[in-house]
């Protein structure tokens, strides 16, 4: 059984930045892919960015790209995602999500665990 646990979000103002982790653990959890996700309520589960399992290939959804980054470090078991230049709109809870496959997808379905989420709130 693979747990994610999510940390590191807060409030922080417009044009400010955060950085989210995810630790993993669990048998096997250097295989998987991972992925962080964001939702607000009443709406779907939203892809933000995603990792390879050897952090060979990322992936990230158009709203963040250039601001977002997401890494991982095999030796904390850690997955990252740095975010810069936050918006208003970047308002939610973020998600940590594992998938065992070796390649991240943006399809919430694919992802077999998730995280309690965690979030993050940028006022304007």
């Amino acid at each position: 059984q693979v747990q994610l646990v999510e940390s590191g979000g807060g409030l922080v103002q417009a044009g400010g930045s955060l950085s989210l982790s995810c630790v993993v653990s669990g048998p096997t959890s250097r295989l998987y892919a991972m992925g962080w996700f964001r939702q607000t309520p009443g709406k779907e589960r939203e892809f933000v960015a995603g990792i390879s399992w050897n952090a060979g290939g990322t992936d990230y959804a158009d709203s963040v790209k250039g601001r977002f980054t997401i890494s991982r470090e095999y030796n904390k078991n850690t997955v990252y995602l740095l975010m810069h230049i936050l918006k208003p709109e970047d308002t939610t809870l973020y998600y940590c999500a594992a998938r065992g496959s070796l390649l991240p997808v943006r399809e919430p379905s694919a992802y077999d665990y998730w995280g309690q989420g965690t979030q993050v709130t940028v006022s304007s």
